[in-house]
């Protein structure tokens, strides 16, 4: 009952009764910092409810226990003076091959066996595989210092942004080579205590996991799924995705039907029309999914509640054009 009732308030507080009521789908913007002012025609169109920004690790955490949240409060007191809201996406995995914004310490630090782990990526429908790299979150060392980062972010901004968002669940590592310690359930684990933490961090903005695929499962046969499900049920937490394809068989074989079956349940359903997510075509036409056709669908079959639309949304560009 308590916990009914805090979701309540958390709903009225931050989006008001029509989100509750499962209208469509509210509109939000996905950037970078530092890109606000330039894309402000979209911002404060009156379809916009508000940013996701995101903030990599090496930014926020300049060297160890020395933070710098300069960025996110500039960005934060930009868009409440446009009466916009803030979503904060902590990123801990990069998707190219120059990217390795964690801090130093993290790289150097035997104890953290070099931070970070070469990964490949998706980056759009019939596009060549991209690499990047992802934290060792599996590594107690490197997750202790992640959850040291959270913790400070909640002290600052819990309450004052909507909410913080930690990153899609999906990794393609080299299994067989593997020498940090890597193993598909310790970094189930691993990404389970770092939401969990995150929840008892933040008591008053919305706590978001992206979900899309675990390594090592295909159709919830490890029950990592349906565990992390359960878990953000029961705990008030928020869960979304990096990507909105109708119909996408991979998503349909792993995340999609939990979705689909949690509609109305969960606290909060935010997912993301990103630039890979563009690239996609509807079989039907031959042609790019429409806004439309990505709105209907998060609406109907996923229950999202809000949507974070690349600054490439053809619908978007069309303002600043």
């Amino acid at each position: 009952m308590k916990q009914a009732i805090r979701m309540l308030a958390l709903g009225l507080l931050f989006l008001g009764l029509d989100f509750l009521k499962g209208q469509i789908p509210q509109n939000y913007i996905y950037t970078s910092s530092g890109d606000l002012q330039n894309i402000e025609k979209m911002i404060v169109r009156k379809d916009i409810g508000g940013v996701q920004i995101v903030y990599n690790w090496r930014a926020l955490e300049t060297s160890k226990d020395v933070y710098d949240f300069s960025g996110i409060e500039k960005d934060l007191e930009y868009l409440t003076s446009l009466d916009k809201k803030l979503f904060i996406q902590l990123q801990d995995r990069f998707f190219e091959p120059q990217a390795r914004y964690v801090p130093d310490y993290i790289l150097n630090g035997k104890e953290y066996t070099g931070g970070l782990v070469a990964q490949y990526d998706n980056p759009g429908e019939n596009k060549p595989v991209g690499s990047g790299w992802v934290t060792q979150q599996w590594n107690p060392a490197v997750r202790e210092r992640y959850q040291k980062l959270i913790g400070e972010l909640a002290k600052k901004f819990d309450g004052r942004i909507q909410g913080i968002n930690l990153p899609e669940t999906s990794i393609d590592i080299e299994m067989k080579k593997d020498k940090t310690g890597f193993s598909c359930d310790t970094y189930f684990q691993a990404e389970l205590d770092n939401l969990k933490f995150a929840r008892h961090a933040f008591k008053k903005s919305y706590v978001l996991q992206y979900v899309n695929f675990f390594p090592c499962e295909w159709e919830n046969d490890h029950q990592y799924m349906s565990r992390l499900f359960d878990f953000a049920d029961k705990n008030n937490i928020g869960l979304g995705g990096p990507d909105i394809v109708p119909n996408k068989n991979a998503q349909m074989k792993n995340s999609y039907p939990f979705f689909n079956q949690y509609k109305g349940k969960l606290s909060l359903v935010a997912m993301a029309v990103q630039e890979p997510t563009l690239t996609y075509k509807n079989p039907k036409t031959n042609e790019p999914f429409t806004k439309e056709e990505f709105v209907n669908y998060a609406q109907d079959f996923l229950g999202v509640n809000i949507i974070f639309w690349s600054v490439e949304s053809p619908w978007l560009r069309d303002v600043i054009n």
